[in-house]
């Protein structure tokens, strides 16, 4: 149950408050590609209107580094959130002082500011009062909504709350409660099937998910590196040597975990490999349950049976059609699954503007996550790769729940606190 308060706990009529929100969408040619983080904040900055509020609205686009860039302006995103909105938005060329001063005296009744980047502003990430003083200064209260960024301590997530009184849109507490009810009273079955490149990236996620859930999958780059901590040879595939004692502790402790309840480790048992990562590429399938099992430096190692499976000039680019037949069956015996990670590279497209070529395996996750082959379980999908995948689709609505945060989710999932929710006020 969210604790902190929300604008439905507070007076907002007539007031004006300065909206954090998570507008960091992708940008090609000047607009905007993906409007998915737009949507989700609608509902908070509606209730503000009909409430004749004045929302100031701030967010981040991308990484100017403290610097003024053309680049990741968040023009764009006001030509957007008029249309949706149907009223008056005000873009102000900065985030503090004059300009927003400017863009609140030029509000028609029932509109909106949009500020600039408040990354154009290295006191930004510093988290620094003055410049959260600054933002603070035009406004009666601060609405939290950014879930993207809440597990960040910036100036407009933990400053800004020295300065106004502090609550949580509908949207950071939807998020917040739909993931930690998910993390704490699952129905069960549950199910993590986690991709991604590197361990060290989602290390606790996955040794929680090992703890609270019934079966874990492997996918992604990530996979290659648990294959190699076995001693399977992985050619020119994407690895990170360093997480490779990490691999081989996870393998552990789902080993001791499955013998002490009923638990499912899941790992590629085969990989789609090609020379080359392009739309055309040649690819072929690899099995590696033809491997056999010896013990090698106290660990068990996979050896190949015969010649390499893998060769030396090839990559491991997406998990091979057993595996991802195999995580579609299990999909089916669950209840709850909780997806973060793609099985491949799905960013390549084919070349006739379908899914790629390696794309197969996450395909079939997204399959049996909307009950193409029977049962649909609960669906919790988080991670930009993940989002970004089922949004090109166009299926993004069709989930459960799709999380805007991909960072914050798995901090969240992780059993950590996030510093953007833990300064706003208490109920």
């Amino acid at each position: 149950m969210f604790v902190k308060k929300t604008v439905e706990d507070v007076s907002v009529d007539g007031k004006t408050v300065l909206l954090r929100a998570d507008f960091n969408v992708p940008i090609k040619d000047g607009k905007v590609a993906d409007a998915y983080r737009i949507k989700q904040a609608l509902p908070t900055i509606k209730y503000l209107l009909t409430h004749n509020a004045k929302p100031i609205i701030i967010s981040h686009l991308g990484r100017p580094d403290g610097h003024v860039n053309p680049e990741f302006s968040l023009h764009p995103v006001a030509q957007v959130l008029e249309r949706m909105l149907n009223v008056q938005v005000e873009f102000a060329k900065d985030c503090i002082g004059k300009p927003v001063e400017r863009s609140l005296a030029k509000l028609e009744h029932g509109g909106v500011v949009l500020c600039e980047n408040l990354r154009f502003h290295a006191e930004e990430e510093e988290n620094s009062e003055s410049f959260a003083k600054a933002l603070a200064k035009p406004a009666e209260l601060f609405v939290q909504d950014g879930f993207g960024v809440v597990h960040r301590k910036h100036a407009s997530t933990d400053a800004i709350t020295r300065f106004l009184p502090s609550v949580s849109g509908f949207l950071l507490k939807r998020e917040v409660d739909t993931i930690t009810e998910v993390m704490a009273n699952p129905k069960r079955p549950l199910m993590a099937i986690i991709g991604g490149a590197k361990i060290t990236d989602k290390l606790d996620l996955i040794k929680r998910f090992i703890e609270i859930s019934d079966i874990v999958a492997i996918g992604g780059a990530m996979g290659n590196t648990f294959l190699s901590a076995q001693g399977v040879f992985v050619g020119d595939s994407l690895i990170d040597s360093n997480d490779l004692p990490l691999a081989r502790d996870i393998i552990r402790m789902a080993d001791e975990e499955a013998k002490k309840r009923r638990f499912v480790f899941v790992l590629p048992r085969d990989a789609v490999v090609s020379e080359k990562i392009e739309p055309d590429a040649t690819t072929r399938i690899v099995d590696f349950s033809t491997h056999v099992v010896a013990e090698i430096e106290n660990y068990p190692r996979r050896v190949p049976h015969g010649a390499i499976s893998v060769a030396k000039h090839e990559r491991i680019l997406d998990i091979g059609p057993f595996s991802g037949s195999f995580i579609a069956g299990a999909i089916q015996q669950v209840s709850t699954v909780v997806w973060n990670g793609t099985m491949g590279v799905t960013e390549v497209s084919s070349l006739i503007g379908a899914s790629g070529p390696f794309a197969h395996g996450t395909e079939l996750i997204v399959d049996a996550l909307l009950g193409q082959f029977g049962f649909r379980p609960f669906s919790l999908v988080g991670g930009g790769d993940t989002v970004g995948y089922v949004e090109s689709r166009g299926l993004i609505e069709q989930f459960n729940h799709v999380s805007t945060g991909g960072g914050a989710s798995l901090e969240l999932m992780a059993g950590r606190k996030l510093p953007g929710v833990e300064a706003l006020e208490d109920k």
